[in-house]
């Protein structure tokens, strides 16, 4: 069998991706505009629109985990699928709560306590994070059970990508149509600053990111097919392709949580993801800050700016295949490292970049790009044919990376040198040094993580306290390589 042929159709592979854009358009509002939203447009403290996000972050990273133990548990409902049926349910929670958080108090007034409003907007966020979590946690945990040959992940985790780029082109060009047609304003308006006239533009923002969400979400459930665990179909598919990679191997057991929690493999991936998400998240969440308050550039570079930056990205997972299949993931993610490293050292040279932004914009977008998918083809690699216990895995990535956003987000709020809804000129230095310490520091850390991993490769070492009663006599698999040339370990057993 080809290896077009052992992938899943074109069509089957954009539903599957269809089915994450409504986390993507509101991940993309969330972490670009949720800190400008609530200090410049309401008028919270720096500290408390911190808050709100680590309490976003906080609520995430716990439900994340739990979803992800409870989906690889649950059957699901009925006929359909335990990942389909997380994914609905996320979907409508959701689509139920994300309004209400880019959107004015209801009942507040202009003399309503800041605390009070955090109060108000707090349940919001917790329902719209666990739903974002089920969807997160569901969707990936469909990729090792739609596809077995490795490079089909790799190919599978560039379309979700993509989609996740085009979902941020979408939401910053909507934004920049709405800030361009924004009603009530004098002329000129992209040039003034943000305040509280812009509520309407966040809020039409936000009704127009669920309703495009709501119809992919429908796409992805009519067009994607679960495998149900014993379909003679899916066990015939995942063997006939492990023959045709040359590695096909008895059938390995099932890994319990309490095993993962024994594999140094497990961290290893786990702090890379980490590492990775503080560089796409943090940056997305500054960027904006950087923008308006460092540059002093006109509100319609918060739109213009991170759109060239994921169109840049979309180009970057275009050629990832081809480009993981020459050199291998951990290469391909190390170029995408000296992308980003090149974006920093811009940054902190450039005091006065000016049009430069977008030159700089494109090194930061595609290696965002290029690292994201790796990591999260290596946690696929990682997992292999353990699909049983694939949302556990990816719900311990998650975990990780949200609670460090959020505190990553509070303690830099914290620090933020001015105590007004209006930028000082401390802080005008203060997110230069931001964007620079997100992206190249946090760099420097996935760097000495990613030879970590070239020096003790991606292993998992078995145990009889880690299987499911029944599997101890189970042979152990194959190792579970970074995918580099000349790099090739067995799996040890027991």
């Amino acid at each position: 069998m080809s290896d077009t042929e052992r992938t899943l159709p074109v069509w089957r592979r954009l539903s599957y991706a269809a089915g994450h854009f409504l986390n993507d358009l509101c991940a993309s509002m969330w972490f670009t505009y949720l800190l400008l939203f609530y200090h410049s447009v309401l008028g919270f403290q720096n500290t408390y629109a911190g808050v709100l996000l680590l309490i976003g972050q906080v609520a995430d990273g716990v439900c994340t985990p739990l979803i992800g133990y409870e989906s690889d548990r649950t059957p699901g409902c009925g006929n359909y699928g335990k990942r389909k049926t997380w994914h609905l349910v996320g979907t409508l929670s959701v689509l139920l709560s994300f309004v209400f958080v880019f959107n004015q108090c209801v009942g507040c007034s202009s003399d309503t306590p800041q605390w009070a409003r955090l109060v108000y907007f707090t349940p919001f966020i917790i329902v719209f994070q666990f739903g974002w979590a089920a969807v997160q946690i569901s969707h990936l945990s469909l990729i090792p059970e739609l596809v077995t040959c490795e490079h089909a992940k790799v190919e599978l985790t560039a379309y979700r990508y993509a989609f996740t780029v085009m979902a941020n082109v979408t939401v910053y060009a909507v934004a920049y149509l709405l800030f361009h047609f924004q009603e009530g304003q004098e002329v000129d308006p992209l040039s003034d600053s943000l305040g509280p006239a812009d509520v309407p533009v966040f809020r039409n923002l936000a009704l127009s990111v669920l309703v495009v969400g709501a119809l992919t979400s429908l796409l992805f459930h009519v067009g994607t097919a679960e495998r149900r665990p014993g379909e003679a179909g899916g066990r015939e598919r995942m063997k006939e392709e492990e023959e045709e990679d040359g590695s096909a191997a008895p059938s390995s057991s099932v890994l319990q949580w309490t095993c993962w929690l024994q594999q140094p493999s497990f961290y290893q991936v786990a702090l890379l993801y980490m590492c990775t998400r503080l560089i796409v998240n943090l940056s997305q969440t500054f960027i904006s800050m950087y923008l308006i308050n460092t540059l002093g550039l006109p509100k319609n570079f918060i739109a213009t700016i991170p759109l060239v930056m994921y169109l840049s990205g979309f180009l970057s997972s275009i050629i990832m295949k081809p480009v993981s299949k020459l050199i291998g993931k951990c290469l391909t993610y190390f170029v995408g490292v000296l992308l980003i490293l090149t974006f920093a050292s811009w940054v902190l040279l450039d005091v006065r970049m000016g049009r430069g932004i977008y030159g700089a914009a494109v090194l930061l977008g595609a290696g965002s790009a290029t690292i994201l998918v790796m990591s999260l083809a290596m946690t696929a690699d990682l997992i292999a044919d353990q699909t049983q216990s694939a949302a556990f895995v990816y719900g311990a990535m998650s975990f990780t990376d949200k609670l460090a956003n959020g505190v990553a987000v509070m303690i830099i709020q914290t620090l933020h040198p001015c105590h007004t809804s209006v930028c000082c000129p401390d802080c005008v230095w203060f997110y230069h040094y931001v964007i620079v310490g997100v992206t190249g520091g946090v760099a420097m850390v996935a760097t000495l993580v990613l030879c970590a991993i070239l020096i003790w490769p991606i292993t998992i070492r078995r145990s009889d306290s880690g299987l499911l009663p029944g599997d101890a006599a189970a042979t152990p698999r194959r190792s579970l390589s970074p995918d580099v040339p000349g790099i090739q370990s067995d799996l040890l057993s027991h």
